[in-house]
């Protein structure tokens, strides 16, 4: 019988590794080799080393049998029990996005049994009852013109095998939300993102993306906020290309800005970003309104904001570095 499926050493087995230990230390303290031991014993040489480190540190008491491995102490009745709080969803235990993790289980385990059990343990646990990490499907709800319309992204969540866990999500709208980051690097400092969302509210002459004017004012305000001057490096998108944005990066020269090749989101950082955020709080999510979007949104990036080690590795991922040299800027003629 497999591990993953209940197998391993019964108690009879673990008290007899336990006598081949025990047996090994007595020979540890006449003086034997490992090579011999291992021999005689037959036993691997790396087991015999890692029983002669414990009976130094802790005698023939570090060599005792520790029991059965963590496994969680879940019978089948309370494994069943489990699954109809699992079938519920998410949403009924408090978390937003209909998605099913370790950590997730561990914590409804701990709510319904209180039990405590690791991460690595309730792996062990749903792989032994049949459950896998898989990719959910679709399956769209009644349209709700009031509602807000978004197709999440998909990531992966456990379900029993056989059995395709179904992501519901909300009919077409008219709703749409848009949203610019900024990622800022300096030697030495603490990495950062700066951000801004914008509705589209449906007025007349109202554009449904960011103008040349939303970004010029990420860009002053990413100035403002870091207080010197900023060197950005941005793609090809048709707005950055704009007569005005052009005048505007004329006009101050605190400013330098490197263009991207034509095509090359691999040496973009800031789609590192928004992987995060799709496979984060995003996923998995059917948004009832603007303001629980919003809210998702901005928690998300709040969480990134608190973790510049994941800032970094977007930077990191692109294999461009950052350097305390200062490009010349370019002065207007007078």
């Amino acid at each position: 019988m497999r591990y993953a499926q209940g197998g391993g050493l019964n108690a009879e087995r673990r008290q007899a590794r336990e006598q081949i230990r025990l047996e090994a230390a007595g020979r540890f303290a006449r003086g034997e080799k490992n090579a011999r031991i291992a021999k005689e014993l037959r036993v691997t040489e790396r087991s015999v080393e890692r029983w002669r480190r414990r009976w130094h540190e802790a005698g023939e008491q570090g060599l005792a049998s520790r029991g059965s491995p963590g496994r969680p102490k879940l019978s089948d009745t309370q494994f069943a029990l489990l699954e109809q709080e699992l079938a519920k969803g998410p949403a009924v235990h408090g978390w937003a996005d209909q998605r099913w993790t370790l950590s997730r289980v561990q914590t409804v385990i701990g709510r319904r049994f209180h039990l405590t059990c690791s991460v690595a343990a309730v792996w062990r646990l749903l792989h032994r009852h049949g459950w896998s990490w898989q990719a959910p499907s679709r399956r769209a709800l009644e349209r709700n013109e009031e509602a807000f319309s978004m197709t999440p992204p998909r990531a992966n969540t456990w379900g029993p095998c056989g059995q395709t866990p179904v992501v519901r999500v909300r009919g077409r709208s008219w709703r749409r939300w848009s949203i610019a980051a900024l990622c800022c690097y300096k030697s030495g400092k603490r990495s950062r993102p700066i951000y801004q969302p914008r509705p589209y509210r449906r007025r007349k002459n109202e554009r449904k993306s960011f103008d040349w004017t939303d970004y010029r004012d990420l860009v002053r305000r990413a100035h403002l906020q870091l207080g010197g001057p900023v060197m950005l490096i941005w793609d090809n998108l048709n707005t950055h290309l704009t007569a005005g944005m052009r005048e505007y990066i004329a006009e101050h020269d605190w400013r330098t800005v490197f263009q991207l090749p034509p095509y090359a989101p691999d040496l973009n950082h800031v789609e590192g970003i928004w992987s995060l955020l799709r496979r984060g709080p995003l996923a998995n999510v059917a948004f009832a309104d603007n303001e629980h979007l919003v809210r998702t949104l901005r928690r998300g990036l709040r969480q990134i904001q608190y973790r510049p080690h994941l800032i970094n590795a977007c930077l990191t991922e692109t294999g461009l570095t950052t350097s305390n040299k200062h490009p010349t800027t370019r002065r207007n003629p007078q």
